[in-house]
Order: structure tokens, then C-alpha cells, then sequence
């Protein structure tokens, strides 16, 4: 299993140097280093927002922290250069609207209920933890499709203008102040851990490069480096979602049911030629499949086995819900963990830190709703 991981990661590679460029094959490994981190150190943003919301254990969410911390360290400044080594390199700047509220929390309801979010979903699906996230990601592709399908009706939705912190407060200022946020969000997240349990679980730092599991803090730089290297090759910042309704429309459109490219939400020329190029000439659809492949990977050097076995109805019928949630909210709310919370935090946009907000309570609902399906 071991060997069929490395050629699907290195033979993926080879296949797509030849037929879309090297670009391409490097956008795969990326995907597959992204993918074998994710797996490796456990990463999760769901587990780690529900251990802090029900139990009261911050160490998950101060993993996501650190990533957060390094991620800005290394991503506001380039993109505020505008270009690193002629590469012109542009962040993730929207608005804060009633669709970016809505979607975030819509999309952490199906956190919880589907038991992961993008990156989740994909890593723990592609290494072998249950049918239900397969489940779970195709009702994802399913909401996400629809929510494309549905764009006339959230697209005029009211919301502000974008804000950028670093036009707003200079590179320094949204360097800072970024830093500042996260810090105190440290802080909380540790003082609410010691009142409820009288001492805080310390962020492990040593393990071992073979073993599996990594400590959380390995994966947070990890994924920190790994994105970093996304955006100088990509020229924006790692990003998942936006590959799923492509992925739905396509296939509608091969099915027949529908052809998709009249939506309005395929008419945006920004949109337009996705729809209409090969799948495997969009990037973040290599990237996603990189990521499986290399959760596979590490999944199989772990010496994990896979389960195959059919969930019970109540957590598939929460798969079936709480993808749609998640597919259809990241959709409206211009993504999720990945690209609207960590690609606006680390571009220096004010929706990235709206979007935690509804997020959070989202998860919260979801975390209370969870025992209905006997998860």
C-alpha cells in the first residue's frame, strides 16, 4: 500500500509535468505535502473548535493559532509587495455581507454534523477514516453545486465594501495588529482551559519525522510553509472550495440535466473559463486531488487501514446534512478555514476575522446537535 501511495503522489506528478506543464506538477506535490501534513499531524479545525467549545481544551485551537501567527509572518508582507521574484502575487480581499455571515455560520452547523471542514473532509476521506466523510464530501460538492446554481438569489445580498487592513494601517500596523488579535485570542483560549480544568495541556513540539502522529505544532508549520510556497507558485493563497461546484457542474453538464454555463454564478468572467477549460487545467482542482493523494500516502506509511464500513444511519444522514451546509455555505461566504479565515487573515482582510465570528456559533449549534445523530 505503501508503494501504490508513492506512485499515485509521484506518478500523478509525472503525468501532469507532460500534460499541463510543470506548474501543474508542482501544484500537485504541494497538494500531496499539504495532504500528507494534514493526515500526519491529525490537523483538524472542527475537532479542534469543538474541543474548545464542549470540553473546554484549547490546544488544537492554539495550533491553529500558530499556523495563523506564521502564516502572516511569512504572507502579508510578499503580498503586500504585490510580486516576489516576478511572480505578481494578489490576497483574498472581500466584503463582509449578509452572504459572508450566513455561509460561515451555515458552514460551521456542517462542521460539526459532517465531521470536518474542506481540508478535512478531503484528508480524512482520501485516508481511509469512514465512508461517511465520502458521504460527507459528496454532499459538499452537491451544496457547493447548488449554491452556484442558487447565486442569483445570495449574490445581491447586501455588504460593505472590502477592507484591507494593510491599505487601511500600512504593512506594519496589519502585521501587528494581526498578531496582537491572535495573541489575545491565545489568551482566552488558555485562561477559559485553566478555569475549567485547573492547569492548560501544553502544545507538544517533539515527536518523531517517521511516527505518526506528529504534534499539532509540526503540522501548523508545515501547513504554514506549504501555503507560503502556494501563494509564490499559485500567485494567491492556498484555497479548496471553489473547485467543488466546478466539479458538480461539470458533471450536471455531462449528465445533461442542465447546462450550467447560463448560471449567472458561470457567467462571471472571473468563473467563466474554469467552467470551460479541462478540470485538470484548474489548479485548485490539482491541488484538492494532490491532497488526497497525499493523505493516501501518509495513510499508508502510518500503516493505517482502511475503513469501509457503511455508518449507521444517524451520522449519515448527519454527513448528508451537514456537507450540504458546509458546500453551500463556503460557497456564499467566499470559502472556509482555508481560504476565507486563513487566506483573509493572512492577506490582511477584514472578512477574515468577520467570518470566525459566525463560524464559531455555528459550531457551537452544530456541537449541540450532534448527540440527535448519535455522533
Amino acid at each position: 500500500m505503501s508503494l501504490a501511495g508513492l506512485l499515485l503522489a509521484g506518478g500523478g506528478a509525472a503525468w501532469l509535468a507532460q500534460a499541463q506543464g510543470p506548474q501543474m506538477a508542482l501544484l500537485w506535490l504541494l497538494g500531496a505535502g499539504l495532504g500528507l501534513v494534514l493526515f500526519q499531524s491529525s490537523f483538524s479545525f472542527a475537532g479542534g473548535f469543538r474541543r474548545l467549545l464542549v470540553e473546554r481544551r484549547s490546544a488544537s485551537l492554539r495550533a491553529m493559532l500558530l499556523l495563523l501567527a506564521l502564516a502572516c509572518v511569512l504572507s502579508l508582507p510578499a503580498i503586500a509587495a504585490g510580486s516576489v521574484w516576478g511572480q505578481p502575487l494578489r490576497g483574498f480581499v472581500f466584503p463582509v455581507g449578509w452572504g459572508l455571515l450566513l455561509g460561515a455560520f451555515l458552514f460551521g452547523i456542517g462542521m460539526q454534523l459532517g465531521g470536518g471542514c474542506a481540508s478535512g473532509t478531503l484528508y480524512t476521506a482520501a485516508g481511509g477514516q469512514g465512508l461517511r466523510m465520502w458521504i460527507t464530501l459528496a454532499a459538499f460538492i452537491a451544496g457547493a453545486t447548488f449554491a452556484a446554481y442558487d447565486s442569483e438569489r445570495w449574490s445581491s445580498w447586501p455588504a460593505l465594501p472590502p477592507v484591507s487592513l494593510t491599505a487601511s494601517l500600512g504593512l506594519g500596523g496589519a502585521l501587528v495588529a494581526s498578531l496582537f488579535a491572535l495573541a489575545l485570542a491565545w489568551a482566552v483560549a488558555t485562561r477559559l482551559e485553566q478555569r475549567r480544568h485547573g492547569a492548560v495541556e501544553p502544545l507538544a513540539w517533539r515527536g518523531a519525522l517517521l511516527r505518526y502522529p506528529w504534534p499539532a505544532a509540526w503540522g501548523a508549520l508545515g501547513l504554514a510553509l506549504l501555503g507560503f510556497a502556494t501563494l509564490i507558485l499559485a500567485g494567491r493563497p492556498w484555497a479548496i472550495t471553489a473547485a467543488f461546484p466546478l466539479w458538480g457542474s461539470k458533471a450536471i453538464e455531462a449528465l445533461g440535466w442542465d447546462d450550467p454555463a447560463f448560471w449567472p454564478y458561470w457567467e462571471d468572467p472571473t468563473r467563466t473559463e474554469a467552467l470551460l477549460r479541462p478540470l485538470l487545467a484548474d489548479r485548485m482542482t490539482v491541488m484538492d486531488l494532490g491532497l488526497m493523494a497525499g493523505a493516501f500516502l501518509a495513510a499508508a506509511l502510518a500503516g493505517r487501514r482502511g475503513d469501509w464500513h457503511l455508518p449507521r444511519p444517524g451520522p449519515a444522514l448527519a454527513s448528508l446534512i451537514g456537507g450540504g451546509l458546509l458546500g453551500y455555505g463556503a460557497i456564499i461566504a467566499f470559502g472556509c478555514n482555508i481560504s476565507a479565515f486563513l487566506g483573509g487573515i493572512l492577506s490582511g482582510s477584514l472578512h477574515g476575522w468577520v467570518w470566525i465570528i459566525p463560524a464559531l456559533a455555528g459550531n457551537a449549534l452544530g456541537a449541540r446537535l450532534r448527540p440527535l445523530f448519535r455522533l
